[in-house]
């Protein structure tokens, strides 16, 4: 059972890189649509602020509770994302609540006292997330079964629109778990978490590829072989499981390099477009916000490795 300390820690950590994640899959979906669909677009917009409000309070709750590792690990935001936004502004015309990157750059690292209060407010921001993930899910699903039916047309991927379902179930599974003080870095949980982001990542190296412009060949070569990698090791992390033995080792290994070398990928990709020298359909925004799901990824590795 997590203590409060735990509690508290995991619970903000979560936040601070899932619900950013979260306004950014509703600001995708919302750009895809067509002018038959605004009502769509207009809820994905609503949805995209009511996740931005949440990640203020989170970071309003944050400062000198969560650990240095996650801030420095790039999870959180990067380098480039406030370029990103503005960029993707300007691209969109959708205003981008920058304010909130330039707060999350502030953000310190904590001592972890008990603090009855914080855990009181994070028991509420905990229920406030799992209520707005009930909303995004609900409409992500719709979403899906439209296009798979052939009732709406969006320029994302029908692969994609179920990429960002799965990440945000996997979100209300982890909070609805924290609610519940169980611990979330157990062998188990580093088994399912391996499984879940090798194919993450390797749907990222197959949207990558099909989003670069057709002259981009040298690229496309380096993301359709980051796409084979990772469901490989996808594999691998599905027949460890299955067979219930001590953590592998060497899947974790493979996996840790293999992320390793996609987040420096995403990196140059991310600079790349924000610098006009990728030719790509790629929005400056999904390069970062892969990025930093790459740099999430390697931050749990890097623990599971130890376990």
């Amino acid at each position: 059972m997590l203590s409060r300390i735990e509690f508290n820690r995991q619970s903000l950590e979560t936040h601070l890189f899932f619900a950013r994640i979260m306004k950014e899959h509703a600001f995708f979906l919302q750009i895809g649509f067509t002018p038959r669909d605004s009502k769509y677009a207009m809820r994905a917009e609503e949805l995209k602020l009511a996740f931005e409000e949440l990640l203020a309070d989170v970071i309003a709750a944050s400062n000198g509770v969560v650990s240095s590792d996650l801030l420095q690990s790039g999870e959180v935001i990067t380098e480039y994302t406030l370029a990103a936004e503005n960029a993707t502004e300007y691209f969109t015309g959708i205003p981008f609540a920058t304010q909130l990157t330039e707060a999350e750059a502030g953000l310190g690292c904590g001592s972890g006292q008990i603090n009855l209060a914080l855990e009181r407010r994070v028991v509420m921001l905990n229920r406030r997330a799992l209520a707005l993930l009930d909303d995004i899910i609900k409409f992500k699903n719709n979403i899906l079964t439209n296009v798979l039916d052939c009732k709406m047309y969006t320029t994302n991927y029908p692969l994609l629109i179920e990429h960002i379902l799965r990440e945000a179930l996997f979100y209300q599974h982890i909070i609805h778990r924290l609610q519940n003080r169980e611990d979330i870095n157990n062998l188990r949980d580093a088994y399912e978490q391996e499984i879940f982001w090798n194919q993450i990542m390797a749907e990222h190296s197959k949207f990558i590829r099909g989003l670069l412009d057709p002259s981009e060949e040298e690229l496309f070569k380096t993301a359709n072989d980051f796409g084979k990698e990772f469901d490989r090791l996808t594999f691998a992390a599905k027949e460890a499981m299955d067979m219930s033995r001590p953590i592998n080792r060497q899947v974790t290994e493979e996996s840790l390099i293999a992320t390793q070398n996609i987040r420096n990928f995403k990196a140059q990709g991310t600079e790349g477009i924000l610098e006009c020298k990728v030719k790509s359909i790629i929005i400056p925004l999904l390069g970062d916000h892969t990025l930093r799901e790459a740099n999430h990824y390697f931050r749990l590795l890097k623990i599971y490795n130890h376990l």
